[in-house]
């Protein structure tokens, strides 16, 4: 039985499927699994000061349509702007750290901002055209952050200011 061989140990391996020989021509990059390694991300997307973002799953590594899957590293005392993600459902995995998650909450009659402090292994869900703002309160510990998000595109649109979605019409808001 051979042994399995990793990226960068033979020149008969490709940099997107370590495990596979490569036999010539890449085939389309939609007929085959894709393994990214964790060293492997692609450091080559929208950034926003005290945020570090990395693609692993994109169109453009992988051929994902429908699906982008990355991380992001939150410097400490860092808050994003004020902010949706327009028609983009976003999932959120906390890696490290405690980032705090905000947004307005209307259940009770009257707008009350509401704080979601998460931790490693937590999850969050953003909906579509929910405004919130991402925070890293932590003085002296960075928070990273795996993101999935339906959309190829960062679409992130800033605000001057938090309000509660309106259901009837979350495109006009």
């Amino acid at each position: 039985m051979a042994t399995p061989s990793h990226a960068g140990d033979s020149p008969e391996h490709d940099a997107f499927h370590p495990d596979l020989p490569d036999h010539g021509a890449q085939p389309p990059l939609r007929v085959r699994l894709h393994h990214i390694r964790a060293g492997e991300l692609d450091g080559d997307t929208a950034q926003t000061g005290g945020m570090r973002r990395f693609a692993a799953i994109s169109g453009s590594t992988v051929g994902s349509e429908r699906i982008w899957m990355g991380q992001t590293h939150v410097a400490p005392d860092t808050a994003s702007s004020n902010h949706h993600h327009g028609a983009s459902e976003t999932a959120i995995h906390v890696v490290k750290g405690h980032p705090e998650f905000v947004f307005l909450d209307d259940s009770t009659g009257t707008p009350e901002e509401v704080r979601l402090r998460a931790a490693p292994g937590d999850y969050i869900f953003v909906p579509p055209y929910v405004p919130h703002r991402e925070e890293n309160p932590s003085p002296d510990e960075e928070a990273v952050v795996v993101i999935a998000r339906s959309t190829q595109e960062a679409i992130v649109v800033n605000l001057p200011e938090l309000y509660v979605l309106d259901q009837d019409s979350p495109a006009e808001n």
